[in-house]
C-alpha cells in the first residue's frame, strides 16, 4: 500500500502528465455543497422541474489574475495616473481573466466523467465561462441537486434550485454556476404613469411639438415638467448646440431584456414630433440579437399590450436618439423570456439573460463595441447569490478596462418597497433593500430628478415611483468613494442605523431627469416615470462627451467613477432637495455634495466636456 507521501507524488505526476498532453485531469473527490441561497419571499415552489426541461448551464471559472485586471482598470480610469486613458485590448483583458490550464483540465475531466462531450461545450473568449445545454435530470446529477419550478403571484415562473454541490477538488476553481439559485429577473425600471386613454393634455403635447426645432430657448421655455421632451433635456443639460462630430467612430447602446424591443414605427412618430431632423434614425438603429431576443416590429398582441411590452424599449431608444442624433445606436435585445409555464408540455427558456448579454458584449471586437451602454433594468440585490453578483460585476470591470462606460438605473422604489424591507436569509431582519447591478462598483449608477429651477429628487405619489438609492450588502465601498461617502454617512447622525451597510458601495453616482417623459407607444402618447428614463438621458450626455474626446484625438471616458469622484463631480448640478423615499421612511436625503438619493447630481454637458478634454492634456 502506498504511503500518504507516495500517493501525493503519484497524483502530482498524474496531474503534470495530464497537463502536458492537454488531456483532462481525471480527479475524483466526494461532492460537497458549493453554495446555498435562500429563495426570495416573492417566489414559492410550484412543483418538481420537468426532467427534459433544457437548461443553458453557464459555468464560471475563477479568473487567474482578476486583481491585476482591477489594478489596470483603476490606473487607466484615474485622471491623475500616467496611464489614464490607455485602455486595454480585448486580448489583454482575456489574458488577465482566463482560468489556469489546471482549472480547465479539472473541470473538463469532471464534465467528461458525467457524460458531457467536448463537442457540447462552448466558451467565452477568455474561457472563464463554459456553456453547455443539458436537460434538468442531467444537470441534477452533475450538481448533486434537485431543481423545482418556482412561481410568483404575478405569473412568472423559473426553474431553479436553492443549493448545489461540486466535487471538493473543484471548489477553488469554479466561482459560480447558473442558472441554479439566482432568482434575478432584470425588470424594467419604469413606472407607467398613464398610457394615453384620452386624459393626456394634448394641448401641452402640441406645444412641446412646436418647440422641437428651437435651439435658443431658455430652460423655462423649453421645459414643461409634466411633459418632458428631448428639447427640454438638451436645453437643460446644455447639449442642444453641440453637433456630434464623430458618428460612426462614437457609438451608443441600450439594453432590452425579457421580450422588450424597440419599435421603429413608434420611434419614427416620436422623432417626427419631438426631434424632426432625426426621424431617419428610426430605420437606422442596429439590433444585436442575443439568445433569441425580440426584434418584433409587428403590432403588439392583446397580451403584450396589457403587459406594456416595449414601453421600456421605446422610451430608451426615443430618449437616446432624441439627444445624441446622429450618433449610431445599437440595441442589444437579449432573450430569456417568455417565462417557464409549468402547465405547458414544451419547456420554455428560464435562463439567465444577464450572463448571455455580458458574454456576448465581451466577445465583441473594438470596431463594433459601443463606448457607452445604457441599462434600465435591475432587481433586488438579495435575489442573487453573492457569487453570481460578483462574477457578473467582474464582467463589467472587464468592459470598463476596455474603455466602455456602463450606466445602470438605480431603481424605482427608493430604499425599498414598503412591506418588503427585510432580509431574505430566514431571519426577516428589517433592512433597506439595495438593487443590483446598481450596487456593482464598476458601473455608474443613475438616479432620477424632477422639476427645474431647482431640480429635486424624483418622487411621484400617484404611482409610488421614488428614485432608488442606498448601500450594497455585497460589495464593499470602493476606494474612489472613500474621500466622499463617509462624510455623508456621518451627516445622517445615526439615522437608519442598522438598516443599511455603512461600509458598502453607495449609489447612485449621478442623476438625471426621470419624471413624466413623453413617449410614443403603440402609436399613441404615453407618459412615463423612472430611473429608466434618467439612465438613457445621462448615457446620452456621456456619449456626446465621448464624441468630443474622439474628435480631439483623445481616448473615451471608459469607467467613469474614478474620474467622477476625483474631478468631474464639480461639473454636475448638485441636488439638495428630496429623498429616496421607501420602506415606510423618507429614505436617504439629498444634501450638498454626494448623497444616496441623487449622487453628485445632474450633468452639465459643457462643463463635463471641458473638464474631460483638459484632463487629457
Amino acid at each position: 500500500m502506498l504511503s500518504t507521501i507516495a500517493r501525493s507524488v503519484v497524483l502530482t505526476l498524474a496531474i503534470a502528465a495530464g497537463t502536458a498532453v492537454g488531456s483532462p485531469i481525471r480527479v475524483r473527490t466526494p461532492y460537497a455543497v458549493k453554495e446555498s441561497h435562500p429563495v426570495p419571499t416573492k417566489w414559492s415552489r410550484v412543483g418538481p422541474a420537468p426532467a427534459d426541461h433544457l437548461i443553458n448551464l453557464s459555468i464560471g471559472l475563477k479568473s487567474s489574475q482578476f486583481d491585476e485586471l482591477e489594478r489596470h482598470l483603476y490606473e487607466v480610469s484615474n485622471p491623475s495616473h500616467h496611464r489614464y486613458g490607455q485602455h486595454l485590448t480585448q486580448d489583454e483583458v482575456n489574458e488577465l481573466v482566463k482560468p489556469t490550464d489546471d482549472a480547465l483540465d479539472l473541470v473538463h475531466g469532471w464534465l467528461i466523467d458525467n457524460g458531457v462531450t467536448s463537442g457540447q461545450l462552448q466558451y467565452s473568449p477568455a474561457k472563464d465561462w463554459i456553456m453547455v445545454t443539458l436537460p434538468v435530470d442531467e444537470v441534477e446529477r452533475l450538481l448533486d441537486t434537485e431543481y423545482s419550478v418556482y412561481g410568483t403571484k404575478e405569473g412568472s415562473y423559473l426553474v431553479r434550485t436553492p443549493e448545489w454541490s461540486l466535487p471538493r477538488h473543484l471548489h477553488d476553481h469554479i466561482d459560480v454556476i447558473q442558472p441554479t439559485n439566482s432568482f434575478f429577473r432584470p425588470t424594467p425600471l419604469h413606472s407607467n404613469v398613464m398610457p394615453y386613454k384620452g386624459t393626456t393634455d394634448m394641448a401641452t403635447v402640441a406645444a412641446m411639438t412646436q418647440l422641437s426645432t428651437s435651439t435658443d430657448l431658455t430652460v423655462a421655455q423649453a421645459c414643461n415638467v409634466t411633459a418632458v421632451t428631448p428639447t427640454c433635456l438638451r436645453t437643460l443639460y446644455r447639449t442642444i448646440n453641440y453637433t456630434p462630430q464623430m458618428p460612426g467612430q462614437n457609438r451608443v447602446a441600450l439594453n432590452d431584456f425579457l421580450g422588450e424591443t424597440n419599435n421603429r414605427s413608434d420611434v419614427h412618430i416620436f422623432l417626427e414630433m419631438f426631434r424632426k431632423g432625426a426621424a431617419a434614425a428610426s430605420s437606422e438603429f442596429i439590433f444585436e440579437v442575443v439568445n433569441d431576443g425580440s426584434t418584433q416590429q409587428t403590432p403588439d398582441n392583446a397580451t403584450q399590450l396589457a403587459a406594456g411590452t416595449d414601453l421600456e424599449g421605446n422610451l430608451d431608444a426615443e430618449t437616446i436618439i432624441g439627444i445624441t442624433y446622429p450618433t449610431p445606436l445599437t440595441c442589444f435585445t437579449t432573450g430569456g423570456s417568455p417565462p417557464f409555464k409549468p402547465d405547458l408540455l414544451t419547456p420554455t427558456n428560464t435562463n439567465e439573460p444577464y450572463l448571455a448579454w455580458a458574454n456576448f458584449v465581451l466577445s465583441m471586437t473594438a470596431n463594433n463595441l459601443p463606448q457607452t451602454i445604457s441599462t434600465s433594468y435591475g432587481d433586488d440585490e438579495q435575489t442573487v447569490p453573492p457569487s453570481y453578483a460578483t462574477k457578473v460585476c467582474s464582467g463589467f470591470a472587464q468592459l470598463g478596462a476596455r474603455g466602455v462606460t456602463l450606466l445602470f438605473a438605480s431603481g424605482d422604489n427608493g430604499v425599498g418597497v414598503e412591506g418588503d424591507c427585510f432580509s431574505n436569509d430566514g431571519k426577516n431582519t428589517s433592512m433597506f433593500v439595495p438593487s443590483f447591478p446598481a450596487s456593482c462598483p464598476y458601473v455608474t449608477t443613475v438616479g432620477a430628478t424632477k422639476d427645474i429651477n431647482p431640480e429635486v429628487t424624483a418622487y411621484d405619489a400617484s404611482n409610488g415611483f421614488s428614485s432608488g438609492g442606498g448601500f450594497s450588502n455585497y460589495f464593499a465601498r470602493p476606494s474612489y468613494q472613500n474621500p466622499i461617502v463617509p462624510s455623508y454617512i456621518a451627516s445622517l447622525g445615526g439615522e437608519y442605523n442598522g438598516l443599511y451597510n455603512k461600509a458598502g458601495r453607495g449609489y447612485p453616482d449621478i442623476a438625471a431627469q426621470g419624471y413624466r417623459f413623453l413617449t410614443i407607444w403603440n402609436g399613441t402618447i404615453a407618459v412615463l416615470d423612472g430611473t429608466s428614463a434618467a439612465t438613457p438621458t445621462a448615457a446620452s450626455v456621456i456619449s456626446l462627451v465621448n464624441d468630443a474626446l474622439i474628435a480631439a484625438g483623445k481616448p473615451t471616458l471608459g469607467f467613469l467613477n474614478p474620474m467622477l469622484y476625483s474631478l468631474l463631480y464639480e461639473s454636475f448640478n448638485d441636488i439638495t432637495s428630496g429623498s429616496s423615499i421607501g420602506c415606510g421612511t423618507s429614505g436617504f436625503p439629498a444634501k450638498t455634495g454626494w448623497d444616496a438619493a441623487t449622487g453628485f447630481g445632474t450633468p452639465d454637458f459643457i462643463k463635463i466636456k471641458n473638464a474631460a478634454l483638459n484632463a487629457q492634456t
